[in-house]
């Protein structure tokens, strides 16, 4: 036979095999690996993580929706919720501006309490909208879904990631984060909630992890856990596993001073 020899594609620039159910152990690693690959590059030691709705709005857009709903006279009830939950919206945003400005003070030649996010709008945003306002380096682990076009524009460049696999996500989540905050949010968020709660009270996660609910007039109201408490579902010191606040000055205090005593001085302990 004669004629041009013929070019074999090597396995891992073959596009419908590395996208074929045979190839899934390979994006999963590769889920692993490029992650960690790039925050070593970076130089990233640990985060301050930070969860809630990608519902909700900042209040500049809120209260565009209330003057649009009472010119037209139609949706001021679901504006007006919308720009009392921007309260929570703006929150995030001073918390993440006041938590990089502490974290860029710190005498230390990693990244570390780098704010992260799931990449997506709403509260996600917020957090890397205050991270960026104080020039601060951020995270968003944003996740493919077929109702978000993608990341928001407020996240570092070089720390902006996609993933697949939601359980992937959730490992490089809590692996780098020395401290959770929890707004107001959703399925998604009430998940990443009791993962972590779950994680820390079987000690999977060995490492001191201060996890914060925001929000007493939110969470008393859609999570009951004096009720589980009641019912014998959970003990009774399960309910110290985390810590409220209703303020951006107290969550503040409360995390740098968990950060301070437990993690300043030991970066990139994992789970």
């Amino acid at each position: 036979m004669t004629g041009k020899p013929h070019q074999a594609v090597k396995a891992y620039q073959d596009k419908k095999f590395m996208e074929s159910p045979d190839a899934r152990p390979v994006r999963l690693l590769s889920e692993y690996l490029e992650p960690l690959a790039r925050f070593e590059e970076h130089n990233i030691k640990d985060t301050i993580l930070v969860f809630g709705s990608a519902r909700i709005k900042s209040r500049e857009e809120a209260e565009s929706m209330v003057a649009a709903a009472r010119q037209s006279g139609e949706g001021l009830e679901a504006a007006e919720l919308a720009l009392r939950m921007s309260r929570y919206y703006e929150d995030t945003r001073q918390l993440a501006y006041r938590l990089t400005e502490w974290s860029k003070g710190l005498n230390d030649p990693g990244r570390r309490f780098v704010i992260c996010s799931g990449g997506g709008p709403g509260i996600m945003e917020a957090a890397n909208r205050g991270a960026s306002e104080a020039k601060g380096e951020n995270m968003g682990l944003g996740i493919s879904l077929p109702m978000e076009e993608g990341n928001n524009p407020y996240i570092t460049r070089r720390l902006d990631l996609k993933f697949h696999y939601f359980f992937m996500r959730k490992f490089w989540f809590l692996y780098l984060a020395k401290a959770v905050v929890m707004m107001p949010g959703g399925v998604g968020t009430m998940d990443e909630l009791f993962e972590s709660l779950t994680l820390v009270q079987t000690k999977k996660i060995k490492k001191r992890l201060p996890v914060v609910l925001y929000g007493s007039e939110f969470w008393d109201e859609v999570i009951n856990f004096d009720a589980l408490v009641r019912f014998g579902t959970i003990a009774p010191e399960d309910v110290n596993l985390f810590y409220r606040s209703d303020s951006v000055d107290d969550a503040f205090d409360y995390i740098t001073t968990q950060l301070t005593e437990y993690a300043v001085g030991h970066p990139g302990l994992g789970l």
